[in-house]
């Protein structure tokens, strides 16, 4: 056990120092700002926002990679109306590379379709696990990764919750969601060691300011009481007819129409993204030691 401790150890100290020449070289030392999409239960439009705030980065001239991080129910491609070849199970199983399953689409953002059937990350073996680090590696040279996760709390969504800068958690006004929202609140606040992330709030599918500020004071009222846990308000979105006739589309609304009252909420949420200070976190290599420690 302690032997492949001291591996593991060495194996991301090599990867680091390797990354930080490569990155001074190319990048003048930035890498990728990491931001993991979350929620409590399903249904409350998180892989819709995912994909709609990457479009609202790419307007704003961002390299923009979306990561389908649902390994049992992947869905950012079928929203795009796209069936790609290959996937992340396809990576994790060594028969593909990151980039050979990297979709660009037609709206200036890339894709990384999700391994459906695949149940749990850290029950890969250590030739897979290294060679799953070293293609998470090649997606560095974006400016912004959004990963989508699967709704719930299981143990791979708190990993890539560990490998964010930003995590921005969905819901909606209904007691239901905001119930389970606040309970992946308090597991990522209890299950992760460091939280170097910042944890930000929206509420979507909302008909008034008032009733998203309602919601969103009560839950970071509730956090900042019993977890001790600052959550940022970050904003909201309206429940807007366009978003429903996009999806059915599959078009992003942000495309169907600029101009509509939720293309303007996600154009606001990004913007005060981008105003907002953030630590960089471990990354993927803080992800990849949640992965390793379980897998122990």
């Amino acid at each position: 056990m302690e032997d492949q401790a001291e591996k593991l150890r060495e194996m991301m100290r090599q990867k680091k120092e390797g990354a930080e020449l490569g990155s001074a070289k190319s990048r003048e030392g930035k890498r990728a700002r990491i931001i993991t999409i979350t929620s409590g239960k399903g249904g409350v439009g998180k892989s819709n926002v995912s994909v709609n705030m990457a479009l609202a980065y790419a307007r704003l001239g961002k390299k923009v990679v979306v990561m389908d991080a649902d390994l049992g129910l992947a869905n950012v491609n079928v929203m795009l109306n796209m069936i790609p070849k290959w996937n992340l199970y396809h990576v994790i199983r060594k028969q593909k590379t990151m980039r050979e399953i990297l979709v660009e689409t037609e709206y200036g953002i890339s894709i990384v379709a999700g391994a459906s059937g695949f149940s749990k990350i850290a029950n890969l073996t250590e030739d897979e696990r290294q060679n799953f680090i070293d293609e998470l590696d090649t997606l560095s040279n974006a400016d912004i990764i959004i990963i989508d996760t699967a709704a719930g709390v299981s143990s791979n969504v708190l990993d890539f919750v560990a490998a964010a800068d930003d995590v921005v958690i969905i819901t909606t006004p209904e007691p239901t969601a905001i119930t389970d929202a606040y309970g992946i609140i308090k597991i990522i606040a209890t299950e992760i060691d460091s939280l170097n992330m910042g944890l930000k709030l929206v509420v979507n599918r909302v008909h008034s300011v008032a009733e998203a500020k309602k919601v969103a004071d009560r839950m970071t009222n509730i956090a900042g009481q019993f977890l001790n846990l600052k959550v940022d308000y970050l904003g909201f979105i309206y429940d807007d007819p366009v978003v429903s006739q996009a999806v059915l589309r599959q078009r992003p609304f942000m495309v169907a129409d600029p101009k509509c009252k939720a293309s303007l909420c996600v154009q606001h949420i990004v913007g005060r993204m981008e105003k907002s200070d953030y630590k960089e976190s471990g990354g993927f290599s803080g992800m990849m030691k949640r992965i390793f420690r379980g897998g122990e």
